[in-house]
């Protein structure tokens, strides 16, 4: 049976997700934060960057933000797995403080390396038990990801996509703007300043997916958050621009398994 849990913790840049996955498969999509995943039992098989990849019990999944990839179950009996959900800012200013202007990124997507595992492995316990102090809290994640920056992470500039006189970076801040409104095509090309043709083209040909599947997954992370924060699915709907909560609901499940009413009971 398929179930996950979303938690938040007391750092507004971490979120934690424990979940069971056994007939419920990842269709192509992204994440707008880092997602360090840890295969606790079965093992599961995703498309990332034209490689597939198997991965069971004791291996670590690192997907960056942005990047597209699937995945699902190769047992009937499914697989496990805890992830952390990490606002990228604060992930590279923990990981090059001294160079805040830098992004982290890492050398692979699956790391087979057990000390890393279980060192993942106990600070998602950590971060998930209510009676820690603050202070403890704080001060672990720094001490839980040392040694995964050392050994596979490193600092560059920040990669800029560009489309027609835009970047995606100015896209995605019209879109937030106006997140809540029906978007149209030939208001995205104008802003780049291409055709609508070009813009498709061109969107397809650097993303790889649709600007309708980019705009979709932009509005259902916004959703995930604001559920996260507490507001009930019927608002958050609205705020992201679904007018029916039926083809909200729905929406919503396809991509992340469970319903908008799951996160907040």
């Amino acid at each position: 049976m398929d179930h996950a849990n979303y938690r938040n913790t007391i750092s507004q840049s971490i979120n934690l997700i424990e979940a069971r996955y056994q007939h419920f498969s990842f269709q192509r999509h992204y994440h707008l934060d880092f997602h360090i995943g840890l295969i606790t039992q079965g093992e599961q098989k995703f498309h990332h960057q034209g490689c597939t990849h198997h991965v069971g019990h004791g291996q670590v999944v690192i997907m960056q933000p942005d990047e597209l990839h699937d995945g699902h179950s190769v047992l009937d009996s499914g697989y496990q797995t805890k992830v952390f959900s990490l606002d990228p800012k604060w992930f590279s200013e923990l990981a090059h403080e001294e160079k805040p202007q830098q992004v982290v990124t890492f050398r692979q997507a699956v790391l087979n390396d057990p000390t890393i595992f279980n060192q993942l492995y106990h600070l998602h316990q950590l971060l998930a038990n209510d009676n820690l102090s603050q202070l403890a809290k704080d001060c672990l994640p720094l001490e839980g990801f040392e040694q995964l920056f050392k050994h596979y992470g490193y600092g560059e500039a920040p990669q800029v996509q560009q489309l027609g006189s835009q970047s995606t970076e100015i896209l995605k801040e019209f879109i937030w703007q106006n997140i809540d409104q029906p978007i149209r095509l030939e208001q995205l090309s104008a802003l780049c300043e291409l055709t609508p043709t070009q813009f498709q083209r061109h969107f397809k040909a650097k993303l790889g997916i649709s600007p309708y599947a980019w705009l979709s997954r932009l509005r259902l992370e916004k959703a995930m958050k604001l559920l996260r924060d507490g507001h009930s699915a019927t608002q958050v709907a609205h705020q992201v621009g679904f007018y029916d909560q039926a083809h909200f609901s729905k929406a919503f499940k396809t991509s992340f398994g469970i319903t908008p009413k799951q996160i907040n009971s």
